[in-house]
């Protein structure tokens, strides 16, 4: 079997093959590389399953090896020699030359060639300090304004028009993949499944911040390894459903108090024990208590539970707060999935949550706030009738309604999707139905064909087609199954660069490559019939079909998804549990806590988008969403319930917008200290789009003293004294001296906490003041925000940015600025609503191009 020319894309761009054979023992393909191609992508690897083909994985991994360094750049404008020669020499290379040049760089040997990335950054860094005046440093000679301004000109000129060049040949983004979040929502949308798949592939890296950034994305062996796993495991969810019977994973009942507490009422276990009619667990320490082994799971699925209980012994400071986790619950599994968390109250009341359970995992409900008194339960077991005497808080079950549901498709509407209008045979004994087909080969050609369209996200030509027909036909020929052979070719689809990547033409994209990239952009996920239909018709060119498309899938729950999946690496939220504050620093916080963090956060920035609030609202809100727990924490007084609420906020409060919620505190801060230099490069460069450069290599980190013996102020002023660190230090400290205020728990502080002899010691007092850059001083953190939120369109160039980076795989380059600066003006008619930033971004030259 032969295969024609093709091209295979790969994250630093595409690459050519020009003939790969397979023999019929289905040895390593032979084949030669050239150059990339100067157009679109062609077919590549034709994939299937069984005796079919057996794939090998060296043979792509080779193909991407051996087309790494096929790339070319394009011609580069020509360099600006005059203006530059001009104020280098007068005003930089007295302290910028040889082997003593400040902070390393010496102009004498700087680079041309802005084919090479660190050259263009530093280009890029030094256009940047000229334009700001920050070099030549205040207290030296300055060039003139005609100097000045010729150099900035010039250069400015050349690095745009350098940039531009590369887009019209090789385009802004190169090849870029589809994250492992973007790969499970696809898997879902073309198959109608529900499993968890996105961890069964590797994590993605972040690059500029984010997971869709395509210069940082990789594909190594082991990478398409596990994305054949996935794709396996889909297919056979898929399959299995669709030739099963209809309600085949139908499983749905209700538990009493008698069914789900102990089996022997007077046995020393974990499982709550029978009071007064109800499944009582108490407050304790003890692992896996209030384990509940009549949810255990018959089978991997999702499960809606709906729970009735009550608090008992409700503390001073209202109900009981409980939390619900998943697992084994067993000592040799000791690792439980949070589900979620309520308020029981002496009324009882319904919880109805969602959970997905791996076969024999089962639910665990107990009180979860660490700040209740606990039970003294002694040899690691809790007997019966031992709390109630203890008159510790405790929460009653009255009843658990337990039923397998699908999130994705029904059993009918999955068949659908993998099989037409085709019916099944019969069910018989002994003998798994089948499809019926008159003619394999025309109805094969028809599902693959409309499959394609949908995994490959526009519409698909025969040519592009046959090697996958081919690959069908040829099983069907060995005597396989329909089912058998039609899976094949769906596996060989979905294994294809055309379903990984976002293939795009260098210039305007086309309207299906508009409506992938608006879908992914907002929902993480491939377009839907809706957005597929306007692509075909050629009207997804239109701004105002793309706003309007912008605002339907923004709707119902489609905007809280975008903002969780945003704000998870934008503002680093993906990252709360990487660190866990001290417990004997900070008591108080638990998972209740935690999860209480994320979802103000989420509620907050969702009410922006929807309500299309100013930018400035982000770091000058006068409101959030709090329930009594997280109120509680926050030392909000007045907030009742187990619902987020929105809550006025006062003066004394010291919070209001994302960077006073706790969320944004804890992934900023590594649990036991805070750091004004991790804080102040965080808001710097997520908030006010700031980049911050790494430190020199001979400049020492610093540890802050937390007791006072050496303030970090003392440390940090020795950095801010010295030329080379000074200029990054006068932006990142002020943001960072702060939030000082806040500890690394998300607390309010007047003075740093540490650990002596084992107990809580106050420390030296905080001192959050500062001034800014511009000489603009502030004396807490309040004051801070007052005049960073005073800057709007800073940080609705900001967003901007973010959401371009996000949307389109590229980081923005310098050529792109101007195209940032027009969104951000569009949205000040709207006093920058994000609403209005979001339309910005999607009708912008830069995200409707490759």
């Amino acid at each position: 079997m032969k295969g024609k020319t093709g091209f295979f894309v790969h994250s630093g761009g595409q690459y050519r093959y020009d003939e790969w054979v397979r023999t019929p023992s289905c040895r390593t393909p032979a084949i030669t590389y050239s150059r990339k191609p100067p157009g679109s992508l062609r077919p590549c690897l034709h994939l299937s399953h069984g005796s079919m083909l057996r794939f090998n994985l060296k043979f792509v991994y080779s193909l991407i090896v051996a087309g790494a360094t096929c790339v070319g750049i394009p011609a580069q404008a020509q360099v600006p020699q005059a203006p530059t020669t001009a104020l280098f020499a007068s005003h930089c290379l007295d302290c910028h030359q040889g082997k003593e040049a400040e902070a390393g760089l010496d102009l004498t040997k700087l680079g041309k060639d802005l084919s090479d990335q660190k050259t263009e950054r530093l280009w890029v860094r030094i256009y940047d300090r000229v334009h700001s005046g920050e070099m030549p440093p205040p207290d030296s000679e300055q060039p003139t304004a005609k100097v000045r301004a010729e150099f900035l000109n010039a250069t400015g000129s050349w690095l745009q028009k350098t940039q531009q060049a590369e887009y019209a040949e090789l385009g802004r983004v190169r090849s870029r993949r589809l994250t492992r979040r973007e790969v499970e929502r696809s898997l879902h949308a073309l198959l109608g499944v529900d499993l968890p798949l996105a961890d069964h592939l590797p994590e993605d890296a972040k690059t500029a911040g984010f997971t869709t950034v395509a210069d940082g994305q990789a594909m190594s062996h082991f990478q398409m390894e596990r994305h054949l796993a996935v794709v396996d495991l889909a297919l056979d969810e898929a399959f299995r459903r669709a030739l099963g019977p209809v309600d085949q994973d139908v499983y749905q009942h209700s538990f009493g108090p008698d069914k789900i507490v102990r089996s022997n009422p007077k046995a020393r276990v974990r499982e709550p024990e029978l009071l007064n009619g109800r499944a009582v667990v108490w407050t304790s320490g003890v692992i896996f208590y209030g384990r509940l082994p009549v949810t255990t799971a018959p089978q991997s699925g999702w499960y809606r539970f709906k729970v009735r209980a009550a608090g008992l012994n409700l503390p001073e400071t209202g109900g009981v707060w409980c939390t619900v986790n998943t697992g084994l619950c067993v000592s040799s599994a000791p690792l439980l999935n949070y589900v979620t968390s309520f308020e029981a109250t002496t009324d009882a009341k319904e919880i109805e949550f969602e959970a997905w359970l791996p076969q024999k995992h089962l639910l665990e409900i107990r009180p979860g706030d660490v700040t209740l008194k606990r039970g003294s339960f002694g040899g690691g077991q809790v007997g019966a009738g031992e709390g109630e005497p203890q008159r510790v808080p405790g929460v009653a079950l009255e009843e658990i309604q337990m039923e397998r549901f699908y999130r994705g498709a029904s059993d009918e509407e999955l068949r659908r999707l993998l099989l037409g209008s085709l019916t099944m045979t019969a069910d018989k004994k002994g003998k798994s139905p089948q499809i019926v087909s008159k003619d394999p080969a025309v109805d094969a050609k028809r599902l693959m064909q409309a499959f394609a369209r949908r995994a490959f996200r526009r519409p698909v030509s025969d040519e592009q087609l046959a090697g996958y027909l081919a690959l069908v036909q040829n099983s069907l020929n060995e005597g396989a199954e329909f089912s058998a052979a039609l899976r094949n070719g769906y596996r060989a689809l979905l294994c294809s660069p055309r379903f990984l990547y976002l293939t795009e033409e260098p210039g305007k994209l086309d309207d299906h490559e508009i409506a992938a990239r608006l879908s992914y952009f907002l929902t993480g996920g491939p377009p839907d019939q809706e957005l597929m239909a306007l692509a075909d018709a050629g009207k997804l060119r239109d701004a105002q079909n793309i706003r309007r498309q912008t605002d339907r899938l923004l709707s119902s729950g489609g905007g809280r998804q975008f903002v969780v999946d945003f704000a998870a690496e934008w503002l680093d939220l993906d990252q709360i549990d990487f660190t866990e504050p001290d417990s004997k620093l900070f008591p108080e916080f638990d998972r209740i806590v935690q999860h209480s963090m994320l979802n103000e956060t989420h509620t907050f920035l969702e009410t922006m988008l929807r309500q299309n609030q100013s930018v400035s609202r982000l770091i000058a809100a006068d409101e959030t969403f709090l329930n009594s727990r997280l109120a509680r924490f926050y030392d909000i007084p007045n907030v009742q319930g187990d619902a987020l609420r929105p809550v006025k906020l006062k003066a004394e409060d010291h919070r209001g917008g994302v960077l006073t919620q706790g969320a944004v505190l804890k992934v900023t801060a590594n649990g036991s200290h805070t750091s004004p230099v991790v804080r102040g490069v965080w808001v710097s460069e997520k908030i006010l789009g700031e980049p911050i450069p790494p430190p020199p290599d001979n400049v020492p980190a610093i540890e802050p003293d937390i007791r006072g013996a050496k303030t970090i102020r003392e440390q940090l002023a020795k950095h801010r004294s010295q030329e080379m660190c000074a200029s990054c230090h006068v932006k990142i400290d002020p943001p960072g001296f702060a939030l000082e205020s806040f500890d690394p728990a998300g607390q309010w502080r007047d003075r740093y906490l540490y650990l002596a002899s084992g107990k809580r010691t106050k420390g030296a007092e905080i001192d959050a003041s500062d001034r800014l850059p511009d000489g603009r001083s502030f004396a807490d953190i309040d004051e801070f925000r007052r005049l960073i939120a005073g800057d709007p369109e800073r940080l609705a160039k900001n967003l901007a940015e973010k959401m371009l980076v996000f949307g389109t795989g590229a980081p923005i380059r310098f050529a792109d600025r101007i195209e940032v600066d027009r969104i951000a003006k569009q949205a000040a008619q709207d006093d920058y609503g994000w609403r209005s930033l979001v339309h910005g971004v999607v009708t912008n030259y830069v995200f409707l191009s490759k």
